[in-house]
């Protein structure tokens, strides 16, 4: 079907857009898209009016293979030419009984065309307000979800909130244990270098190196005199001249802080500076008259009686941290127990050592024997007392020579090495060989303390027999030098160590001599070394002697000794006591000179 409407006025475009309305309802095209045709098609007449001319209106109704009709609109010019505007409708409605061909002329039937539109537009009005109150509920609905949206962004918001204040504080509690962890670390490693060390004075040098600048711009350490020391020209005097009465003390010259004065005397630790410090534990005080400008921290060093002295500090920024101040009072009392374990290990070495070198005899003179004899202290550790030698004759003439190691380190073992000293020149009085002597300190020793323990080696020399009878009990074996420079380690048959809790006695063993020989007599402290076994340092000790030429052992043995110790001892620290004892036989007995002291200690 094909119709076709010409347009050159209004009229023209009316009669065409109804006759289009209705064409399309017969053909069963529906309302939506039958108005949108119309409205269409209106808008387009429209401006093909506005341009002037004749006009063209085609109607096309088609169907497809498949049943499927539609409806086609074209305008174009009515003297021909392409259409200016196309559009095409489906039609799958039910089409009605009135024929596509039945056109509105008169104008009873153009009033039924328009009554028909204005029904087909209030149908469209009826559906469009179904999809407003449609819109309307889906606005509503978008309102409620927007709403919730809000409030969701809200809770989450505020959750963030919460987390970044919980990150927060879990960072805060991080850097705080940090700081925690690495007090504490500083703790336990400034406390093994204050106790590393047995020098009270090495201690408080220490010090500063460990508190500056990292907790301390400055340290000062005020030492009070001990019991043992002598005063001061007058007691120290605090920052306003006054003398500080019922305090002692030495180091720095000058005034000292009130606040150190009254630590002293209070044993608590004080704070002097223009503000309180708040600090834990802490008493506050008005600032130093000596450096107002400056807060000062001073707290007593603890004993178990009295105070040794005061540490006094002066902050790193403007202050201190609290937890900052409890760790130096820590570090403090812990500075104060190493000085207080220095002071007294000082004062029973220094008793022991002076003890020690009082019993070390004076080497007898005798003719066709030399002897040299060398005590060196430990210089590491509370290893003094136990070494000693000793040189005595007997009623016989002979001359008894002993070297010997007590067991245990100090004052207790240089009190039971005396004994033993005394005990064996009483046993020698009456005669007897050396294993005799030190069978009678083994028994001795059993009975007189049980539980302490020593090794000994003692040899024999007789003016008129070129021999020498040694015995040893669980001591080194000596190391004989012959005149052809040759070395032989005696060490046949030993003893075990005397005070043991078991019955021995020990044999003697003779070697001859001739002249030019050098017997050496030592304690462990010389050949022993904690990477080594013993054997190798006897070893290198028999390689030292040695070394010598003849005539060194016969005209300076005591400066063979000397040589013969530096590069035995020069590897390592002296961790124990050594005795050396050098017995050189010239086979000459109308030579009478002197034998030397043992000279002082090798540094």
């Amino acid at each position: 079907m094909t119709r076709v409407w010409p347009v050159a006025t209004v009229t023209d475009a009316a009669r065409a857009r109804i006759a289009t309305a209705r064409i399309a309802a017969a053909l069963g095209v529906p309302v939506l898209e039958r108005t949108r045709l119309v409205t269409a098609l209106s808008a387009r007449l429209r401006q093909c009016l506005t341009k002037g001319g004749s006009w063209r209106l085609t109607l096309e109704a088609s169907s497809a293979p498949g049943g499927e009709r539609s409806l086609h609109a074209l305008v174009s010019p009515r003297e021909g030419g392409e259409p200016t505007w196309r559009m095409a409708v489906r039609c799958t409605e039910e089409a009605r009984t009135a024929g596509p061909d039945a056109v509105a002329d008169g104008p009873e039937l153009l009033a039924e065309a328009l009554l028909g539109a204005d029904e087909d537009t209030a149908l469209v009005l009826g559906r469009l307000a179904d999809e407003e109150e449609l819109v309307a509920y889906h606005r509503e609905e978008l309102h409620q979800t927007n709403q919730g949206v809000l409030a969701l962004h809200g809770e989450l918001d505020a959750a963030g909130r919460a987390q970044r204040e919980a990150f927060a504080a879990e960072r805060a509690a991080h850097r705080e244990a940090e700081r925690a962890r690495r007090r504490l670390t500083f703790l336990a490693d400034a406390s093994a270098v204050l106790t590393a060390s047995l020098n009270h004075d090495e201690i408080v040098r220490r010090l500063p190196g460990l508190l500056v600048p990292e907790y301390a711009r400055s340290v000062d350490v005020w030492l009070f005199d001990a019991e043992d020391e002598q005063r001061p020209p007058g007691p120290p005097r605090t920052e306003d001249g006054t003398p500080a009465v019922g305090v002692r003390g030495r180091g720095r010259p000058g005034a000292r802080p009130a606040a150190a004065v009254l630590a002293a005397r209070t044993g608590r630790p004080q704070y002097a500076a223009g503000h309180p410090g708040g600090l834990p534990g802490v008493d506050d005080q008005p600032p130093s008259a000596l450096d107002p400008a400056r807060p000062l921290l001073c707290i007593p060093l603890p004993t178990r009686h009295t105070p040794l002295g005061v540490l006094t500090l002066s902050p790193p920024g403007e202050r201190w941290d609290p937890d900052d101040a409890v760790m130096l009072v820590e570090l403090t009392r812990r500075a104060s127990t190493a000085i207080d374990n220095a002071r007294r290990f000082e004062h029973n070495r220094d008793i022991a050592e002076t003890l020690q070198r009082a019993l070390l005899t004076d080497l007898p003179r005798t003719p066709g024997l030399h002897l040299a004899a060398r005590y060196l202290p430990a210089t590491y550790g509370l290893n003094i007392g136990g070494d000693w030698y000793d040189a005595f004759r007997q009623p016989d003439g002979s001359l008894i020579t002993v070297i010997g190691d007590v067991t245990g380190h100090g004052l207790h073992a240089a009190v039971m090495m005396s004994q033993l000293r005394t005990a064996l020149r009483a046993y020698a009085v009456d005669g007897g060989s050396p294993g005799e002597l030190l069978t009678r300190l083994h028994v001795l020793l059993r009975h007189l303390q049980p539980d302490l323990y020593a090794t000994a080696v003692i040899a024999r020399f007789h003016p008129d027999d070129p021999t020498v009878t040694w015995a040893a009990a669980g001591h080194p074996p000596p190391v004989l030098r012959t005149a052809d420079g040759g070395v032989r380690i005696l060490d046949a048959k030993p003893g075990a160590m005397l005070g043991i809790p078991l019955e021995q006695r020990i044999a003697d063993h003779t070697v001859r001599l001739s002249p030019g020989c050098t017997l050496a007599l030592y304690t462990d402290g010389l050949v022993e070394r904690r990477a080594r076994g013993i054997d190798a340092g006897i070893e290198r000790l028999a390689a030292a002697l040695c070394g010598f030429r003849p005539a060194e052992l016969d005209t300076d043995l005591e400066g063979a000794a000397d040589r013969m110790l530096r590069p035995l001892l020069d590897d390592s620290p002296r961790e124990d006591d050594v005795c050396l004892l050098l017995c050189h036989f010239d086979g000459r007995t109308d030579r009478t000179g002197p034998t030397r002291q043992p000279g002082p200690p090798l540094s």
